[in-house]
């Protein structure tokens, strides 16, 4: 007899981690177009069709290819009442001596400075300790983000260093603060749940 396999989710105190469906496509949408002017100086430039189904549909079968390979786990923030508040990425998964992987995230306007992001950087860290066995987890932000910053710090991630020209953000490669958190953090005390 086949069983289903139940979708991933992460439950946090007021937020939910799961995989994007191709029901979010109009709140997904809604909330990346409302909040464009507040991600455009840290993000990729986006591309002309960026806000399109096609370019959406293409986003749900990635992340659904990347969590069934073990690959990454690109998450949507909902909070509990269903509002879609943002999304949050553990990408590059790498095993063997490894054990390690990326975190990226983006927040809508309306939700940032709340703790949502804080929530969900906890929950998928303690994931990735406990359930996958990683040791490593690496995030970058560029210099000037603040608020990218503040919330990888409080989340208990420490500052590695600068990687220059990490990333082409806003058109230009710029040069990223390197952050990171362990397992076994041995640079002082680092809170998992």
């Amino acid at each position: 007899m086949l069983t289903r396999r139940r979708p991933f989710r992460l439950d946090a105190d007021r937020i939910v981690l799961r995989l994007p469906m191709h029901s979010d496509f109009a709140a997904w949408t809604s909330l990346r177009a409302e909040s464009r002017s507040f991600l455009a100086p840290w993000e990729p430039a986006w591309s002309p069709d960026h806000l399109s189904r096609k370019s959406f549909t293409n986003r749900v079968y990635w992340a659904a290819r990347s969590s069934r390979s073990g690959t990454g786990l690109p998450l949507f923030l909902v909070r509990r009442d269903g509002v879609l508040l943002g999304a949050i990425t553990l990408d590059n998964i790498r095993r063997g001596p490894a054990q390690s992987a990326t975190i990226g995230y983006w927040i809508g306007q309306n939700h940032a400075r709340q703790g949502y992001m804080r929530e969900a950087i906890g929950v998928l860290v303690h994931h990735a300790f406990t359930s996958l066995d990683l040791s490593r987890i690496e995030a970058a932000c560029l210099p000037e983000n603040t608020a990218s910053r503040g919330v990888l710090e409080k989340s208990g991630f420490k500052y590695e260093g600068v990687a220059q020209s990490y990333l082409e953000i806003d058109g230009r490669w710029r040069n990223h603060v390197l952050f990171s958190n362990l397992r076994s953090d041995r640079r002082g005390k680092t809170e998992i749940r």
